[in-house]
């Protein structure tokens, strides 16, 4: 058992589970190690997950610290954080996490599970609000439908094929588009996160699972397209180069700046106002087009109206002189 102050394991050895077993009733709280034993495979994806690293994640442990170290953390990077004793059974979300107790007799009896899409919401609170706008959760298409819960990584290795995979029959227009051809997926645009400037100190952030399209997620790419000037911090060269496949649920990654940019970012703006500033360049650029357009019509209306009348003259010179010859 740790703590949330010492941040250390006892040097207590842990008891017997199956001893234990009768003082638990029918279930047992096996440990990850136990769990490991069986499940190689699992294990594999689970170790590297965010899961598995909720607590010793370098970025959680220096934005902890920055803090002040708040026990209110530990709920959600620790696994059975218990908040008046400051105890927790083990570092990351561990098996018991989402299983709970194990019956005594598994592995002939099931493992229950408890990761529906509300319990993982518990703790993954930005993604869950951003889920509930979005027709996935009107058809109840949950985390797992999308997600290998012990990895977190999408199920398929190519996300685009994920959304394909339910969504085929209405991207007609987007597998004949310049997107597809020029490599850009759907999450490329559906799944863009801007982080936010300046970065919360508790690093949540958006986590894309919105699926909507804005002006930002456009504005990300087509920058240079506006000559506005600046671009969005992070995407100088575009959403595909930015910082947004390094963003999660916990984790800002600051985008590297761009030495041969050619564009300045203005520090007293934020990102919504530089959005609101490249959509009215954009606007103004747009009437810019139509008044040089109009001028270009004048011109060119005028001259041909020059050179029919003045031919017409001349044709009118012409008969005269004839008329003239002929008297």
């Amino acid at each position: 058992m740790a703590t949330a102050s010492g941040v250390q394991q006892d040097d207590e050895p842990e008891p017997d589970s199956q001893e234990d077993a009768s003082a638990l009733g029918d279930q047992v709280p096996y440990t990850a190690e136990e769990c490991q034993e069986c499940h190689l495979d699992i294990t594999e994806h689970w170790a590297s997950s965010p899961h598995a690293n909720a607590f010793s994640d370098p970025v959680f442990q220096q934005r902890w610290s920055g803090m002040g170290e708040p026990p209110e953390c530990l709920s959600c990077h620790t696994t059975s954080f218990n908040p008046a004793s400051g105890e927790y059974d083990a570092e990351g979300i561990s098996c018991q996490a989402c299983h709970g107790e194990v019956a005594k007799d598994h592995p002939s009896a099931p493992v229950p599970i408890l990761a529906d899409t509300q319990y993982c919401g518990s703790c993954h609170t930005t993604t869950l609000s951003e889920w509930h706008r979005t027709g996935h959760a009107t058809h109840q298409i949950g985390c797992n439908a999308c997600h290998d819960p012990h990895s977190q990584q999408p199920l398929f290795v190519d996300s685009d094929e994920l959304c394909i995979n339910c969504h085929e029959d209405t991207m007609g227009e987007y597998l004949e588009g310049i997107h597809d051809q020029k490599g850009i997926g759907c999450v490329d645009c559906h799944a863009l996160v801007i982080p936010p400037d300046p970065a919360p100190d508790d690093g949540i952030v958006p986590t894309g699972h919105a699926f909507t399209i804005t002006p930002a997620t456009c504005v990300a790419c087509h920058t240079d397209a506006l000559h506005a000037g600046f671009s969005l911090p992070g995407y100088e060269q575009g959403a595909k180069n930015g910082p947004a496949s390094e963003v999660s649920d916990q984790t800002i990654v600051e985008a590297p700046p761009d030495e041969e940019s050619e564009t300045v970012e203005p520090s007293d703006l934020s990102p919504e106002q530089q959005i609101q500033a490249l959509e009215a360049a954009l606007a103004s650029r747009n009437v810019t087009l139509l008044f040089q357009g109009a001028i270009v019509g004048l011109v060119l209306g005028g001259s041909t109206a020059w050179i029919v009348a003045n031919n017409v003259r001349s044709r009118q010179k012409e008969e005269e002189n004839n008329d003239d010859e002929e008297g």
